[in-house]
């Protein structure tokens, strides 16, 4: 019987998810000093660092809490740690950030609390080299490679990854990054891929396993998991996309309500996610007391339960001992089970001689007495005779005499 497949758990309409690279030294000191910053401005309310792995220091870990629209809190961490694949100086980070409620793309990015906005800081790269969040990725020229690198965007990824092809070469006024015009908390979850117009054929031909198409002069939101036998693309792509400068509204909707659909979280997300709700260090007072009181409020309900069971357990215990006393009573009063005799079987001689006899018979038949021999063919006085010639009986020498009978001369 064949197993039906899992179904992968969705991210949280709460979270925001990021994950990319900082190929230049200094991330963890650039970190800290943002993070000064906005405290002294009370841009955000806390902020912690500690070490993230316990066998390496060189992983280290940042928290912050700010509130958005006055009143709802946001909880953040982010965890940097060196990627010596890519270089020494690099590190990869991975932030989570969750809220009190829905997100809103209105909202600041969380990663404008941990890393400066300035253009030229080096931050903002995706996890697939060659790619960053705030500007415009020309895909390449070599077919192979073009490929490859669409496939490790959907494979590796966390970002939502938009492919826009030219109907002809923009001016200027075309080569506005996407990023600039989108809602703050999407600026740097989206990468925006270029296609040459000369690359329409090639691009949807790299597209094909993705289970989607770019439509020529439009655009299209690469899916964010495994794509599906029937999968319909058209939700989420543009027919056309004017690059002369207007605001493509239509492009901007669509990726919006691409990363408002429930997509499955990326691997990895999950454990990120766990660490930021189970353990999170920056609580204050009133939230230490909340998770005392949810502490012992669990405590109470196990021990109701074990409670509950033991008591249970007892009164089956009660009930078993009174079934099996009145099933030994009845028992007991029951009268008891008259046992026959069993009968001996006698010793019969008779038995014992039939045998006997049978032995006997056959030792008879195979010894042949004087009654078996044909008449006249027998002597007396111990002499017998012999057929001869003509069948005349012959004598029989006679006998040597018995020691036994022999006459003593004396």
């Amino acid at each position: 019987m064949a197993k039906s497949p899992t179904v992968p758990d969705t991210a949280p309409d709460t979270v925001w998810l990021a994950r990319g690279r900082s190929p230049g030294p200094g991330a963890e000191e650039t970190v800290r000093r943002r993070l000064r910053e906005l405290r002294s401005s009370e841009g955000v309310q806390d902020h912690l660092e500690f070490d993230g792995s316990d066998d390496d220091a060189a992983h280290r870990s940042f928290e912050a809490r700010w509130l958005v629209d006055d009143d709802i809190v946001v909880r953040a961490r982010l965890n940097i740690e060196p990627a010596p694949d890519l270089g020494d100086d690099e590190r990869t980070w991975v932030l989570v950030a969750e809220a009190d409620r829905p997100w809103d793309p209105g909202w600041p990015s969380p990663a404008t609390v941990f890393w400066p906005e300035d253009a030229d800081a080096p931050w903002d790269h995706d996890v697939v080299p060659g790619l960053r969040f705030r500007g415009i990725n020309r895909l390449p020229a070599d077919d192979r490679a073009l490929r490859r690198l669409l496939k490790d965007c959907a494979r590796r990824s966390w970002s939502i990854h938009v492919v826009v092809h030219e109907a002809m070469t923009p001016d200027e006024r075309g080569l506005r990054p996407l990023a600039s015009l989108l809602p703050t908390a999407l600026r740097h979850r989206v990468v925006e891929h270029r296609a040459a117009p000369e690359q329409f054929q090639v691009v949807n031909w790299a597209l094909y396993d993705l289970g989607v198409r770019v439509p020529r002069g439009g655009a299209v939101v690469l899916p964010r998991g495994p794509a599906t036998a029937g999968a319909d693309d058209r939700n989420f792509s543009v027919r056309s996309v004017f690059l002369d400068g207007s605001l493509p509204m239509e492009l901007i909707e669509t990726v919006c309500r691409a990363a408002r659909s429930p997509s499955p979280l990326p691997d990895g997300a999950q454990e990120a996610l766990t660490r930021l709700r189970e353990q999170w260090h920056l609580t204050t007072l009133e939230e230490e007391l909340a998770m005392a009181r949810q502490q012992a409020a669990a405590y109470a309900e196990a021990l109701d339960a074990m409670t509950k069971s033991r008591d249970l357990y007892r009164e089956a215990a009660d009930l078993a001992h009174e079934a099996l006393a009145a099933y030994q009573e009845s028992f007991g009063s029951l009268p008891a089970p008259r046992q026959e005799p069993r009968k001996r079987e006698g010793f019969s001689l008779r038995s014992l001689a039939k045998p006997l006899d049978r032995v006997r018979e056959g030792a008879r038949l195979l010894r042949p007495g004087a009654e078996d021999r044909a008449p006249g063919t027998g002597t007396s006085d111990g002499e017998s005779a012999s057929a001869g010639p003509g069948g005349e009986p012959t004598a029989l020498p006679p006998s040597a005499p018995d020691p036994s009978q022999a006459h003593d001369p004396r």
